[in-house]
């Protein structure tokens, strides 16, 4: 049985649909979530919703966070400016095993402009599903984490 992780999840507006297609498929694999809003397509601003997701996965209060946008940029650049946090921008499977194998990413951002939704659930479900390759890129995490 594949391994199920805590997630912390938030989007802004032009991420809201993803983030509600993502939750239910996510808790339909045994996922627990938290979903820190926005709640609906309402315009808001992102890092109202994206910066609470980094700082519980950076606390430790789930293991892995997804933050969503129009085209997960933004929401990468709030993610990443929390210490403890590294996240990337993904649209497409290959680049989320990158994401987690060669970068440890702890959070990945999605932009719904920018993919399918069938490619969103793929994406993110092959990141929880990838794990850090280590070896040589261990000595490159801990120079990003400042180690």
């Amino acid at each position: 049985m594949p391994r199920t992780f805590s997630i912390a999840i938030g989007s802004d507006h032009a991420g809201f649909k993803y983030k509600e297609l993502l939750k239910a498929a996510l808790l339909a694999d045994g996922h627990t979530m938290r979903d820190m809003g926005t709640d609906s397509e309402a315009p808001c601003d992102y890092p109202d919703f994206i910066r609470p997701v980094a700082l519980a996965v950076a606390r430790g209060e789930y293991e892995r966070g997804i933050v969503l946008g129009g085209s997960g940029n933004g929401e990468a650049i709030v993610a990443n400016r929390v210490k403890g946090v590294r996240c990337g921008v993904c649209w497409t499977e290959q680049v989320a095993i990158w994401n987690r194998a060669h970068n440890d990413a702890n959070c990945i951002s999605i932009g719904q402009r920018t993919i399918t939704p069938e490619e969103a659930v793929k994406i993110v479900k092959t990141w929880l599903a990838t794990d850090f390759e280590g070896g040589r890129h261990l000595a490159r995490i801990q120079k990003i984490d400042g180690v």
